[in-house]
């Protein structure tokens, strides 16, 4: 019985031992604490310190700058310009819109107008003319009225040439005007006073082989004349001697006017140009023309 009561006072007491040995554990150590309160002044610590920088509210700084180069942005490939055409000229504004959605007349229109002006082969290279249309063209989203003006410039000309060669004359259309606006465009003449024309040509009429039937003809009255001239002499007793000279004279002239007249045509001059005020004409569209 006594060992039974040991025990359970020994085990109280060892139980009671654990629990009160953490209590006396927790005890900490605050020498340390105030030892460094006495050497150092917290005060003079908080004064050693660097100031902050002052910033504007409103300021921000800015990112740093990258390193990495930066490749140019990739701009949208350009339409290139057309081709320079002689007498093609170029207004202000021409190219700056978007075709897109500007207003197309198709390359291959065709206009019925007439000339404000005389045109012939006096002309020179460089000179103007203008035309008036006649007609309306009506195309999609938009119909050209008639009194709509072109302009043209002389590409080529010239007077009639020896060999038979004609006048000539050359246009090129290098403007159209439209509801107020005026735009370059490249076209040609194919119709002149109701006459279709070839590779933009307006040429006065060729003479060579006229030049060769009017010499073999010249040769021909000739010797028409000298056989009347022959045959009056013959009517007389005296002049009957000498009857078969013109008739002689004029085969002859007539044989050299038949052989050489191919070569004697190389001195005859082809006819002039000369289309007068108001004539009709047609003009064909080279290239698109664009409005906005």
């Amino acid at each position: 019985m006594k060992r039974r009561l040991i025990k359970k006072y020994f085990c109280l007491i060892t139980v009671l031992l654990l629990l009160l040995s953490p209590v006396s554990a927790l005890e900490l150590d605050t020498s340390v604490d105030d030892e460094i309160r006495r050497t150092y002044d917290p005060s003079k610590l908080e004064q050693t310190l660097p100031e902050l920088p002052k910033t504007a509210p409103s300021q921000t700084t800015a990112p740093a700058k990258s390193q990495v180069p930066q490749t140019p942005p990739k701009t949208l490939p350009v339409t290139p310009d057309a081709k320079p055409q002689i007498g093609v000229k170029k207004f202000q504004n021409d190219y700056k819109y978007d075709k897109s959605t500007a207003i197309r007349i198709k390359k291959g229109t065709k206009f019925r107008v007439k000339s404000n002006s005389v045109i012939s082969d006096y002309l020179r290279e460089g000179a103007k003319v203008s035309f008036t249309s006649i007609k309306p063209v009506t195309q999609r989203y938009i119909t050209v009225p008639a009194g709509t003006k072109f302009t043209a410039v002389v590409e080529d000309s010239h007077q009639p040439q020896m060999s038979g060669n004609g006048g000539l004359v050359v246009l090129m259309v290098d403007s159209i005007t439209v509801n107020g606006q005026t735009r370059s465009v490249h076209g040609k003449i194919t119709k002149a006073n109701m006459k279709k024309i070839f590779f933009n040509n307006m040429k006065g009429k060729r003479s060579y082989w006229k030049g060769v039937s009017n010499q073999i003809d010249k040769g021909e009255n000739f010797y028409k004349k000298t056989r009347r001239t022959s045959s009056k002499l013959a009517d007389n007793p005296v002049g009957i001697l000498i009857s078969p000279i013109p008739v002689l004279t004029g085969m002859v002239v007539y044989a050299v006017n038949f052989v050489g007249s191919p070569l004697f045509a190389l001195w005859s001059k082809g006819g002039r140009i000369s289309i007068p005020a108001g004539s009709e004409f047609e003009i064909k569209l080279l290239e698109d023309v664009y409005l906005y």
